[in-house]
Parts: structure tokens; C-alpha cells; sequence
């Protein structure tokens, strides 16, 4: 039994976790939970035993000083709740707790049953877990963010896919699982992240990812700096890419591709959604109007196209890539030559033209549990699907 000290009763909680490691291409996943950690100022109260679950040789305990004094920490996932109020500004509250940590590795089925034991005493009514994975999608496009549930009930009522993934599956498909036997609602928000940029940071996923989980739970979520990074992001993928003409034709023949799976969803209901969403923005008092509650239909997120102008970004990680072997039936076009041009200072992260990662000579892992059909082979007619797994981020 889990015994919870100093926290408050929760109003209506929702639990959102992500996690590190082979969901969350480029950090995106993570890094949006952080986000939200960080501007609602969430109070960490409890964490899972590192011993239990993390091979140290895996993910290293790092040493800092405080005072003078050596202290360690150690790779783990952290609880923390924070108090919201809704996406129209009436003064109804609800409750998020927070989950952040790294993909475990070892004792899964332990690792998700005591998540939930957590959910089950904090009478928590639906658990999101964000994930991000590698995919044939343009970075000068809306970034495509799919929802997926195993629950026939809840697909109906907020517009969602229901899961028919079968394959290699990560964290994020073992928590949702167990929250189906538990007879816990559960949602999985998928972000596309480009593969010939798949290093982190990816500031554009996060915001796509917020901006859906936003729609899901009918909050309003602040989004600080993050839009400015988002454009600054974008702006030196386009500059890095325009100094190599098989890149910035690699990426053309991406956009045409993703523009004609995408024509026909251009729905008026869909750019109304956005609309309504950009008023928000300006004015938080504005009321409701159409279709709120089933967030972006898939692939038409453009949260970035209402980023304000400027901004600045961060210094990437830069990480080595390997060779990216093209699949039989791919014919989106053939990923092209490493650039070169990854800038240390540059604030933004260098144009990967699929070379792998890790430099252990092998193509990455399927993706766990994305929407619709099995990793790999990525049909050029939907360019919004994976070809390539996330990359294991958790270092």
C-alpha cells in the first residue's frame, strides 16, 4: 500500500507522464512535461526507488556540488502535482500530477504497477502518456500529433484512434496496457518528429504536443518561452538545410507529399479549431466554439504558424548518427548526405540527413505503440507515419 503525506485532496486529477529513452524522439515528450513542471512550479512528493528499476551502468547517477558539499543524483521518476485552472479563464481548477522520469530498465510490469497504485490513491480519472517518434515529416510543416487509446469509449468521446499496434512496444505501451487491465482511461499523444533532424532539442514537437494535450483537457496551458524557441528552431533547420541542394530537395519532395495526404483534412471544422484557439491566446475570457474537446484533428496542428516573430534558441546535444537504411516501398525519396554544418553555438539543432545514432552500426528500433499500423516501411501516400523508432534518448 502507498501511504501519500502532505498532499492536498485533488480536484478532478489527470495524470500526464513521459518518459526518456525509445519514446521520445528528440526529448520531445519529455521535455513538454518539464515545461509544464517548470511554469506551473509543480511540488515534487514522491519518487520511485532508483534500485528498483535503473541499471546504473545504463543511466549514470551524475555528482554536483551544493555549498561545497558533493551530493549524487540519481536517474529515477519523479511525481509532482500542480493546480490549473480551464482553457476559457472562468476560475474552474483541476489537478495534474506529473510523472518524469527515464524508460525503466528492467521490472516493467513492477514499474507500472506502481505508477498506478500512485493513481489509484490520488483518484486520478484518466492517465496521458506523451511519446515522440522519428517519422518522414518535413520540419517546415505543422509537426502531426496523433491520439490513441485502447478504450472503444473513449476514442468515441474525444475523437481518438483506437490502438491496432502490434510489434516491439516501449514504456509507454506497457503503462497504457496496464492502465486497460486496471481499468484506468488511458491516452497516448504521439508528436512526428523529422529523422533527418532528429537530435534534441525539438522545441516545435513540445508545442504540438502541448497544444493537442491543451485541446484533451480543456486547460489552458502557458506556454513562456517555448513558441519563440519553437521558431527559432525552425529557422536554423531552414538555414542549415539551404546550404546542401540534395537536403533542401530531400525536403521539398517531404512536403509535397505531406501537403497531398493532408489536403483533403483541411477541413473547415479543423481551421475553425485553430482559429478559436488563436483568440484564446489573445484573450483568455473569449467563449467556447466549435469542437473543442477532440483537440486538432491528426496532422493539422499548426501551432507553430501562430508562433510571434524572434526568439532564441538553445544549444543542442549533438549526438553521432549512423547509417539509415531505406525500406523496400519507400518512395518518398532517398535521404540525403550529411550536411556537416552542426554548429555548437548555433542555438539550434544540425540538419541530420539519417545517418542513425549511437554508432553502434545498427538501424534504430521499431517505435513503441505509435498510431495506426507496425514500425517501419513508411508508405510515401502518409507521410505522418514512423518509419524509424524513437531514438533512445535516456542517457
Amino acid at each position: 500500500m502507498i501511504e501519500l503525506e502532505g498532499v492536498p485532496e485533488l480536484i478532478d486529477p489527470v495524470m500526464v507522464a513521459a518518459f526518456e529513452g525509445w519514446n521520445d524522439a528528440g526529448d520531445a515528450a519529455s521535455a513538454a512535461v518539464a515545461h509544464l513542471d517548470r511554469e506551473w512550479k509543480g511540488e515534487v512528493f514522491a519518487a520511485l526507488d532508483a534500485e528498483d528499476y535503473y541499471d546504473f551502468q545504463v543511466n549514470r547517477p551524475t555528482v554536483f556540488l551544493d555549498g561545497g558539499v558533493r551530493k549524487i543524483t540519481w536517474p529515477t521518476t519523479r511525481l509532482s502535482v500542480v493546480r490549473v485552472g480551464d482553457k476559457n479563464g472562468k476560475g474552474r481548477t483541476r489537478d495534474l500530477v506529473l510523472v518524469r522520469g527515464i524508460e525503466p530498465s528492467m521490472r516493467w510490469r513492477s514499474f507500472c504497477n506502481e505508477i498506478l497504485g500512485f493513481a489509484h490513491e490520488l483518484g486520478v480519472e484518466m492517465l496521458v502518456v506523451l511519446g515522440s517518434l522519428l517519422g518522414d515529416t518535413p520540419h517546415t510543416r505543422p509537426v502531426p500529433v496523433s491520439g490513441v487509446t485502447s478504450d472503444a469509449e473513449l476514442a468515441s468521446r474525444l475523437d481518438l484512434e483506437e490502438s491496432r499496434y502490434e510489434g516491439p512496444t516501449g514504456i509507454v505501451g506497457i503503462l497504457q496496457e496496464a492502465c486497460t487491465h486496471a481499468g484506468v482511461p488511458a491516452v497516448s499523444l504521439w508528436a512526428a518528429v523529422p529523422h533527418y533532424v532528429s537530435q534534441p532539442p525539438n522545441p516545435k514537437a513540445s508545442l504540438a504536443l502541448l497544444n493537442r494535450l491543451e485541446d484533451l483537457l480543456d486547460v489552458r496551458i502557458p506556454l513562456g518561452e517555448l513558441s519563440e524557441d519553437a521558431r527559432a528552431w525552425q529557422l536554423g533547420v531552414d538555414q542549415l538545410a539551404a546550404e546542401d541542394s540534395e537536403v533542401a530537395e530531400y525536403v521539398q519532395s517531404l512536403e509535397e507529399a505531406r501537403d497531398t495526404a493532408d489536403l483533403p483534412e483541411a477541413s473547415g471544422e479543423a481551421i475553425a479549431r485553430e482559429f478559436e484557439r488563436y483568440l484564446r491566446r489573445r484573450d483568455p475570457q473569449a467563449p467556447p466554439g466549435v469542437a473543442t474537446e477532440g483537440g486538432l484533428a491528426e496532422g493539422r496542428d499548426s501551432s507553430y504558424l501562430r508562433d510571434s516573430a524572434g526568439g532564441r534558441g538553445r544549444p543542442p546535444r549533438p549526438v553521432s548518427k549512423e547509417p539509415r537504411e531505406p525500406k523496400p516501398g519507400d518512395d518518398s525519396g532517398t535521404p540525403p548526405k550529411d550536411t556537416g554544418t552542426g554548429q555548437k553555438d548555433s542555438g539550434t539543432a544540425p540538419v541530420d540527413t539519417g545517418k542513425g545514432n549511437k554508432g553502434s552500426g545498427d538501424a534504430p528500433d521499431p517505435p513503441a505503440d505509435p498510431p495506426g499500423g507496425a514500425p517501419g516501411g513508411a508508405d510515401s501516400a502518409d507521410s505522418t507515419r514512423p518509419e524509424d523508432g524513437p531514438e533512445d534518448a535516456g542517457n
